[in-house]
């Protein structure tokens, strides 16, 4: 008997537009930062509500540009959600700040100003806002309480393309967020990310930190029909985007609605062939907001019939690829001796949830396969 095919846990949606969108840019000639990302920037922000896009390597080096932007250094703090993906508490590391690990609320897996507020110290300046999974956090709660502390919010909107709050995109109105084009979110670049802000000032300074601080970018003495001499106005990085990314980059945004209204249209059908299971609670949306399911998980009670561990295996012995759910920073290796405040939610979380299969070309067939495997391990 032929083995069934195997159920990937993510597909990016890639195809011929974005083929020839890259070529196109490499035939132009201008491969790196140029006009392409001159026009993401432009669409990106205009999507989001933003006055300013920026757009730069990666979600991390997204994270640390606005960390830098905010003028963090050695003796702040920060407070992060330890439930995610390691880079949101390196880039504090980055700017010789500390990261302060806050628990999140079980529904959502983020930060509230109650978990803020349990951890916050003198010390503290920022606060490092997380959209997990591309579950909305509530940011006007956020938002308010961080105004009446002076604190400054930077949200980490990674998974965050496509989700809303209140019925407007997640980082519209934000002091700042950062971005991810990682093949694993909603919409791709390869690598990729973007810093959005409504402050003019600030966006400047960001173009320049991008690109070694240099007062005038390449992009601008490429176009001057006279000599320019730059100046390098403080240390910067070279955190540039190239214009094939952005050339693939603004296919993929015109791909958004239909992908994330594909995306929840797949995990409503989820959440009702997983509503029989007990012990066994799917990602929903808040109630201030819509998610994008840019992970669709999934959370075990403690007394579900199998671990999360055994779970994994029974999955991929069923051709099923499946991730452990989302890991939580202060148990790594990487932040041994980093004291942390008592993390009972983030650790549960971790510790029981799994991440199911969802892209935008899964078929019902497929969800069914994955949906008989959670009813037999749970003696269904």
């Amino acid at each position: 008997m032929t083995a069934p095919e195997r159920i990937p846990v993510m597909v990016p949606w890639l195809g011929e537009e974005e083929a020839r969108a890259a070529a196109d840019a490499v035939l132009s000639g201008w491969v790196a930062q140029g006009p392409r990302v001159a026009d993401f920037e432009r669409a990106f922000a205009e999507r989001v509500g933003a006055e300013h896009g920026i757009a730069v390597s990666s979600c991390t080096t997204a994270l640390h540009l606005a960390l830098i932007a905010l003028d963090l250094g050695p003796g702040d703090e920060v407070v992060v959600p330890s439930l995610s993906f390691i880079a949101t508490a390196n880039a504090v590391l980055y700017t010789g700040a500390r990261p302060v690990f806050a628990d999140v609320e079980e529904a959502t897996g983020n930060l509230t100003p109650q978990t803020v507020d349990a951890v916050r110290t003198p010390r503290t300046k920022a606060v490092l806002a997380v959209h997990q999974g591309g579950v909305p956090a509530d940011v006007h709660a956020l938002r308010a309480a961080c105004a009446d502390w002076g604190t400054a919010l930077v949200e980490d909107a990674a998974c965050g393309i496509g989700a809303t709050v209140g019925g407007k995109s997640v980082g519209q109105g934000a002091l700042i967020a950062a971005w991810s084009f990682h093949p694993r979110k909603v919409i791709t670049t390869g690598e990729g990310g973007m810093v959005t802000t409504d402050d003019a000032a600030r966006a400047e300074r960001l173009r320049r930190l991008r690109e070694h601080g240099m007062s005038v970018s390449a992009a601008q003495r490429h176009a001057s029909s006279r000599p320019v001499a730059e100046s390098y106005l403080e240390v910067g990085y070279n955190y540039r985007m190239t214009d094939i990314q952005a050339a693939v980059g603004l296919v993929q945004l015109g791909r958004l609605d239909a992908v994330v209204a594909r995306r929840r249209a797949l995990a409503a059908r989820y959440a009702r062939l997983l509503a029989p299971i007990p012990g066994l609670r799917p990602v929903r949306d808040p109630a201030h907001g819509e998610g994008n399911f840019q992970s669709y998980w999934v959370l075990l009670a403690e007394d579900f019939p199998v671990g999360r561990d055994a779970l994994l295996e029974a999955l991929a012995d069923a051709g099923i690829s499946a991730r452990r759910g989302i890991m939580a920073a202060h148990l790594e290796p990487a932040y041994a001796g980093h004291t942390a405040a008592p993390l009972p939610v983030t650790e549960r979380i971790s510790r029981n949830s799994l991440i199911l299969p969802l892209f935008h070309t899964m078929t019902h067939a497929q969800q069914d396969r994955v949906a008989a495997v959670l009813h037999a391990q749970a003696g269904g």
